[in-house]
């Protein structure tokens, strides 16, 4: 027997929760679907800026986590060649929306207040997407139980190897060669580090920290590693050590702050992203079926805007989409097959309404993300002095510009 939702979410993940819970507040009921039996708590932290927290205030949690962290007030860039201080930026600079705000949000927290929000039953776990097929005005998603949904709405949210961005035509995110390592370190004690983000570079690698609260402190470290290195990712305890000996000229505090980490942090993740010019040419929504999040932008962690488009996609996706449900349930329709085609074109408008809106911006962070990556890991003598005498302040100023942007409240007017 199929099971019939207005609008069905593959994914629980932030661009999922987000979408999700924007929809409640419009009185929108939606159904998340989860492969795994519980949310997905990778990453341990995120980079949550201005753009971001205008997001989360859309939807009416940034109060509820702005408690629960510090704000960072600044990025000091340093030479892990020399150990010398490159350049710093304060991040109290005035935007063109308004004040800035940064934050180190731990993950765990911030899905949590999504899903805390959620009416009881909006996410489904252990529900895993096998097939998508066409039925008419609706999609049928087949999960691996067996089980078949029939979806108005269906939102692909379910990251990098996205079934439903699969479906709508995208390529698989290509490989960039670099890999990364993430981790938190907890303190029994206060930390004594000031609220800033710290950045070591040189040499193809780049590490930084950044305190999450007065306990934790988030920690990062990218590299492009050779076919030897690569051997190392099934081992976290030679992981860990490869890593403390490459870290370079940093702070013993630094340095504690890895050696502090637990063993089970050292993951070697690959990093991936999308080809920009596959959101100007393909097809970021189709009829009712569309994507978000890392589905629909998959980026490097460069300029740690990931999450934060993740946010944004969700805000915007739920007002689009939003405003197409609730004009259909306005409207008077004669006949189920004049309502089943009116309804159709409607979410199919404010799908293309929210494609329209996400594509640029999507390809800008894609864009720009690669770009800083390559810089800030390029170990020619040539790069090197450019980036060390000139690079480093324009990406530095760049990440500010990229989070000086408002996508909006979940009601256009």
């Amino acid at each position: 027997m199929q099971q019939v939702e207005d609008v069905v979410i593959v994914g629980a993940g932030i661009s999922g929760l987000t979408t999700a819970l924007g929809l409640h507040r419009l009185g929108i009921r939606s159904l998340v679907l989860e492969s795994f039996d519980t949310l997905r708590i990778t990453g341990f932290a995120l980079g949550i800026w201005t753009n971001a927290w205008r997001a989360l205030d859309a939807i009416g949690v940034g109060d509820h986590l702005r408690q629960q962290h510090h704000t960072v007030v600044g990025n000091v860039v340093f030479s892990r060649i020399s150990g010398l201080q490159m350049f710093k930026v304060s991040y109290k600079a005035k935007g063109k929306h308004g004040d800035h705000e940064v934050r180190c949000v731990k993950r765990k927290l911030l899905l949590e207040a999504l899903a805390s929000e959620l009416p009881s039953g909006t996410i489904r776990f252990s529900s895993k997407v096998v097939s998508i097929e066409e039925s008419g005005y609706f999609k049928l998603v087949h999960l691996a139980d067996g089980t078949i949904l029939k979806a108005k709405v269906l939102v692909g949210c379910d990251g990098v190897n996205s079934v439903v961005a699969k479906w709508l035509g995208f390529k698989p995110p290509v490989f960039t060669g670099r890999s990364a390592i993430r981790g938190c370190a907890e303190f029994k004690s206060s930390h004594e580090f000031d609220p800033m983000l710290m950045q070591y570079l040189g040499n193809g690698v780049r590490s930084g920290t950044v305190p999450c609260d007065d306990k934790n402190v988030y920690w990062f470290f990218s590299w492009s590693p050779s076919s030897q290195e690569k051997e190392l990712e099934g081992n976290p305890a030679q992981l860990k050590q490869y890593m403390l000996s490459k870290l370079g000229k940093v702070s013993d505090e630094v340095r504690a702050v890895v050696e502090n980490t637990n063993l089970d942090a050292f993951i070697s993740s690959p990093l991936r992203y999308g080809h920009p010019w596959e959101l100007l040419w393909g097809n970021i929504s189709k009829g009712t079926v569309c994507v978000a999040g890392d589905a629909l932008h998959p980026m490097t962690p460069d300029i740690a805007q990931g999450g934060c488009a993740a946010l944004e996609d969700g805000v915007v996706l739920a007002r689009c989409l939003g405003e197409a449900l609730l004009k259909n349930r306005r409207q008077e329709i004669r006949n189920e097959g004049e309502q089943g085609k009116e309804e159709y074109k409607m979410i199919e408008r404010g799908l293309n309404k929210y494609a329209s809106e996400r594509k640029w911006r999507s390809f800008d962070l894609i864009s720009a993300a690669y770009v800083v990556g390559f810089i800030q890991e390029a170990h020619g003598k040539i790069m090197t002095f450019l980036r060390n005498k000139f690079f480093t302040p324009i990406l530095a100023g760049l990440l500010l510009k990229k989070a000086d942007y408002d996508c909006g409240k979940l009601r256009s007017s």
